[in-house]
């Protein structure tokens, strides 16, 4: 066994400790390879992980944040389960320090389902075996990587995990908790944006399932459902043939006007010119005109057809579903005392009632840290397929 630690430019004891450690463990036949630099500032999370790799010899590669402590199990588990699954990313069930801390969210690492795994990419918050708890042989981790060096605020984590996938890698999950996963506002995740993240789920969304779909509606004509049509790219947009939504307020509007769409163009007539003239540089008429807002309209959505993007606030109670969120910006307490005890809301209690008679191609699984937002593709059981699955797959 090997050790591999790479300094970014810590200013603390860190290389003091080390050097102890080092002794300690080359007594016990375990080497330990040692990098960094002392440049004025750190370059990041990404660059730190890939030099520490660069830097070693071993066929496996086993990841650990300074911050955390694995059990002394864990190698050996995870190299196991890496041995029969050599294409895939090999997580393990974590225990959080402070116990108590982001509940929700260490039951969801936990406690997701083998499919799951795949199924939640869309509505998890980051990779759906968590960054900490990788293992993977260096010859996938070649195929897949290198991380991301673009430094604080790039979530290298989720990129590496939506590569994988792309290049067609496997989810594992080793079902013993194997680290001690802590919890503390000086963690480097927190210096990752919501929406930075955001941007990236909706990035992957549109490239791994929506092209597969000549049309969809977007279930949620709130405040969420409008912000994902937003940051949809144009192509997509046009896509949108409707919003539903169970509030009548909502659905009494009739149709939703993207009022940010750039509002006039330029128009070359072809018969005479009716609207503001001007003319081109080759002395031709054209015509400024009012460019139509797109009008989405807004149904109940009974009258709604699928294939849905759902996008809806959920406060679930039953067993069967999966939360996630109260990760960041140290609010966990607050949240979970805020939300674990609300019951089931409207939307949650109709849309649950839905999914348990349905086929789902996504499970939504969780929340948005403050907002109990979730994101997730449902189709009916004649249209099914999924990007990462293949076609017939289906959940009930």
């Amino acid at each position: 066994m090997e050790l591999s630690i790479f300094n970014d430019a810590s200013k603390d004891k860190s290389m003091t400790i080390i050097e102890k450690w080092k002794v300690k463990l080359e007594g016990s036949g375990i080497l330990v390879v040692i990098g960094g630099h002392d440049s004025p500032s750190p370059r990041g999370v990404g660059y730190s992980k890939n030099q520490a790799i660069a830097q070693s010899s071993g066929s496996y590669l086993c990841f650990l944040d300074s911050d955390d402590v694995m059990m002394p199990q864990r190698v050996r588990l995870q190299h196991e389960a890496a041995v029969q699954h050599p294409t895939s990313i090999i997580g393990c069930q974590v225990r959080r320090d402070p116990p108590n801390s982001t509940e929700r969210y260490t039951r969801w690492i936990n406690q997701l389902a083998s499919n799951q795994l795949l199924t939640q990419v869309f509505t998890s918050h980051g990779p759906t075996v968590i960054m900490p708890t990788w293992f993977c042989s260096r010859a996938w981790f070649s195929h897949v990587g290198p991380f991301d060096e673009g430094g604080q605020g790039v979530p290298e984590d989720l990129l590496f995990f939506y590569e994988n996938l792309r290049k067609g890698g496997g989810i594992f999950r080793v079902d013993h908790s194997l680290l001690l996963y802590r919890y503390h506002l000086h963690a480097a995740t927190h210096s990752v944006l919501e929406t930075t993240i955001w941007t990236h789920r909706v990035h992957f969304l549109e490239e791994q399932a929506l092209p597969r779909w000549a049309s969809f509606t977007i279930w949620n004509a709130g405040k969420q459902g409008r912000r994902l049509y937003r940051s949809l790219t144009a192509a997509s947009q046009h896509k949108v043939v409707a919003f539903c939504d169970v509030d009548e307020n909502k659905i009494r509007k009739g149709f939703y006007c993207y009022e940010d769409t750039q509002g006039r163009f330029w128009h070359r007539p072809q018969g005479p010119c009716l609207h503001e003239e001007s003319k081109d540089s080759y002395g031709q008429p054209i015509s400024l005109q009012e460019r139509p807002k797109p009008r989405i309209p807004i149904l109940h959505f009974r009258a709604a057809q699928p294939p849905f993007v759902i996008c809806v606030k959920l406060f679930p109670q039953s067993p069967w579903w999966n939360w996630q969120g109260d990760q960041v910006h140290g609010r966990a307490k607050q949240t979970c005392t805020s939300n674990s005890s609300r019951p089931l809301g409207r939307w949650a209690s109709l849309v649950s009632g839905v999914f348990l008679k349905t086929h789902l191609l996504l499970l939504a699984s969780g929340s948005w840290p403050h907002l109990g937002c979730s994101l997730l593709l449902w189709k009916e059981p004649a249209h099914l397929s999924c990007p990462l699955l293949g076609a017939g797959w289906s959940c009930s």
